[in-house]
Order: C-alpha cells, then sequence, then structure tokens
C-alpha cells in the first residue's frame, strides 16, 4: 500500500514538456535577437544600424517589462494560463513572419515592440502556471530542467543560420516553426495533476509557512538583478573583451564557448537541484552559485592571457547559468499568493529586462577610461551584494 503521508509530486513528463516549452521562449528571442533582426536593422537602416538597434533593444526592454507585468496580471484574474499562452504564441508567430513587410526603421521598430508584447502574453502565464501544478519538493528539480532553456536558444541559433539553409526571410520561418514544436507539446498534450493547495487563495495575515516575508523576497528579486547585470554584460560585450586580449580570437571560437558553458551547465544544474529538492535547502545552491560567480567575474579582471580569460569565463558562465535557472524555480517558492502570482512573476521579469537599460551605461562609464578590468571588478561587487543577501536569508522549509 502506497504511503498516504509521502508528499505527491508532479508528473516528470509534464515537468519535461514544460521545459521544452519554456525553451520555446528562448528559441524565440536568442536567434532572433542576435543575429536575424541585426541584420535585418542593416539592411533597413545602412550606416545608421547601430543607433537604430539601441532605439529597438531600449523601446523592446520596456515593452517586455510591462508585457510580464500585464498578462501575468491578466492571467491571474482570468484564472486562465493556457488561453493566454496560446493567444502569445500565435501573436509571436505572426509577428516574426510580418517582420519582412516592414519597409523602414519605423516600422521594423513598432513590429518588435508588438513581439515583445506577444512573446511576454505567451512567457508570463507559463511562468505562472508552474507555480500552479509544481510543488515545493520539485522546484529544486524544475530550476534544473530550466537550464535547458539558454543551451537548446543557442543551438536553434547555430541551426537556423546553418549557411546554405536559408534565405533572411526562410530563417524567421525556421525560427517560428521551432517556437511552435516546443510550446505546443505541453499545450496539447500537458496534463498536470492537480493540486488544490498550490491555487488556494492565501488568506491575509498568514505565518510565513503560507506567505513569505516581503523581505526574503526582495533579497530574491535584489539577488537576481545584480546576478543577471553581470550576466547581460558578457552577453553583450564577451566577445570584445576577448578581442582586447587577442585580437585575432575570431566570433566563432567565442560561440563554440559559449555553448560549452550552456553544455556543461545543463546536467550540473540538474544535479544541483535535486539535491536542493532531497536535503530541503533550496537556497544554499544559489549561494554557493552566486560565490563562485564573484570568483570567475574577479578572475576575469586579473585575466592577462587569453588561456586565462576563457577558464574564467568559463567558471563564471556556468555559476550563472545555474545560478539563474535554480533561481527561477525557487522563485515560486517564495510567491505563495496563487491570486497573484502572475502579477508578481512579472515583477520578477524586471530583474531579466531593467539589466537591458543599466548594463549599456555601465559599460560606456568604464570601459574607455578604465577598461574591462574595472567593470569586471565592479559587477564582482554586484554579485558579492548577491551572496550576501542570499547567505542571510531565513532559512526557507
Amino acid at each position: 500500500m502506497a504511503d498516504a503521508a509521502a508528499p505527491q509530486r508532479q508528473s516528470f513528463g509534464f515537468l519535461l514538456l514544460y521545459a521544452l516549452a519554456w525553451a520555446g521562449g528562448a528559441i524565440a528571442y536568442v536567434p532572433f535577437l542576435t543575429i536575424l533582426l541585426p541584420v535585418r536593422m542593416t539592411a533597413l537602416a545602412g550606416a545608421n544600424d547601430i543607433q537604430a538597434l539601441g532605439y529597438v533593444t531600449f523601446f523592446g526592454a520596456i515593452a517586455a517589462s510591462s508585457g510580464g507585468v500585464l498578462f501575468g496580471w491578466l492571467s491571474d484574474r482570468t484564472r486562465s494560463r493556457r488561453g493566454w499562452v496560446v493567444a502569445g504564441l500565435l501573436l509571436t508567430i505572426a509577428l516574426l513572419l510580418a517582420v519582412p513587410l516592414a519597409s523602414d526603421v519605423p516600422s521594423l521598430i513598432a513590429i518588435i515592440i508588438a513581439w515583445q508584447l506577444a512573446l511576454n502574453m505567451m512567457l508570463a502565464p507559463l511562468a505562472a502556471w508552474a507555480g500552479d501544478c509544481v510543488p515545493d519538493g520539485q522546484k529544486g528539480l524544475l530550476g534544473g530542467l530550466l537550464a535547458f532553456s539558454p543551451a537548446l536558444g543557442a543551438l536553434s541559433c547555430a541551426f537556423v543560420t546553418i549557411p546554405g539553409l536559408a534565405d533572411a526571410d526562410g530563417r524567421l520561418v525556421l525560427v517560428a516553426l521551432l517556437v511552435a514544436g516546443a510550446v505546443l507539446p505541453v499545450l496539447l498534450l500537458g496534463r498536470p495533476r492537480a493540486f488544490p493547495e498550490l491555487s488556494a487563495p492565501v488568506a491575509v495575515g498568514a505565518g510565513t509557512d503560507e506567505q513569505r516575508p516581503a523581505s526574503t523576497i526582495a533579497r530574491m528579486w535584489s539577488a537576481r538583478l545584480l546576478v543577471q547585470i553581470a550576466e547581460a554584460a558578457l552577453f553583450a560585450y564577451l566577445f570584445f573583451w576577448f578581442r582586447s586580449i587577442e585580437p585575432a580570437i575570431t566570433d566563432s571560437e567565442t560561440a563554440r564557448l559559449f555553448s560549452l558553458v550552456l553544455t556543461i551547465a545543463v546536467p550540473l544544474a540538474l544535479l544541483a537541484g535535486r539535491w536542493a529538492d532531497r536535503s530541503g535547502r533550496p537556497i544554499l545552491p544559489l549561494v554557493i552559485c552566486a560565490g563562485v560567480l564573484t570568483l570567475g567575474l574577479a578572475a576575469m579582471a586579473l585575466s592577462e592571457t587569453l588561456l586565462a580569460a576563457k577558464l574564467s569565463y568559463v567558471v563564471f558562465g556556468v555559476a550563472a547559468t545555474i545560478f539563474l535557472s535554480l533561481h527561477s524555480g525557487q522563485t515560486l517558492r517564495v510567491l505563495r499568493r496563487p491570486e497573484r502570482r502572475g502579477r508578481d512573476l512579472g515583477l520578477f521579469n524586471l530583474t531579466n529586462t531593467v539589466p537591458s537599460l543599466i548594463m549599456p551605461w555601465l559599460t560606456i562609464s568604464l570601459v574607455p577610461g578604465f577598461g574591462f578590468d574595472a567593470l569586471f571588478l565592479l559587477l564582482a561587487a554586484l554579485a558579492s551584494i548577491a551572496v550576501l543577501l542570499l547567505a542571510t536569508m531565513p532559512r526557507l522549509r
């Protein structure tokens, strides 16, 4: 006879389908924003492409920030996650396919803003859906599975840009097909086990087992923001830093190193997530990863050879990828109000979008006068604050 007191668990099949759907978001934006959009912008703006791309980045980040909060809140109000995910998926694909219709820079910017809103119409309710379906005892495993998202995003980027596979418009079609192939399975086949206690309203004034103190939520939010600022800086300027050390390095060599980091991070994130579930120490892996990535940033600041630079970046990149994946799972643990879970996750999503607004100013202020060393030391100092914020948190159960 099964032990009635044994904790119930969500089916592993649903967790896999959910992780694939979440990776669909990365498949949508990684190849598009890093390769396909810049190429399209150059064709329309010519010599002014960098300035025009800056406008897209700025207004796109604002649209993503507001869209995450808005559609998360709407999915709370309507008590429907799946319907919003379907609508967001359809609009995301339609707007991707509409990009070739843009005949000038303003129309392309308008399409990108609408696309960012549509993408977050899909992702915000999808994030909240995990909070409705995954018990605390599996949130570490969920976070580990989410590490597949950046890896599949990078893999899709390499796939759609295979020489001779498709022209510029065809690549957009490939991205749309890949996104649909990643998200549709959970919508069509996902049948999660119901956990009514995860969606039951929490009474105001409930104890900390049901409603986390605001200070705990603020610590989790701030720690992710600080790490995301460092991750965004490296995502944008990694190649330029390597080139400042070794001018002969190629962009393909940098891309291979980036892919290696993501590949290493996936199994380690799964192991760390499972350990967190089994040990009942959900925050400790985050503290360790934040500490390791801080050391990686400090080592990057001290690197004088390309080999040292690559090794220190691998340390940082692996730790940061594991941190961000596990943090996404454990965020659901601290946001205990299901009636506003989508909205609150939208506010947490600001830690993903706000760094795009902060990071360029940090880089412009430091790198021209003091070099990348000063930037990495500042990022290491910010990451060390994240370590302190998490290490001094009350233990979560």
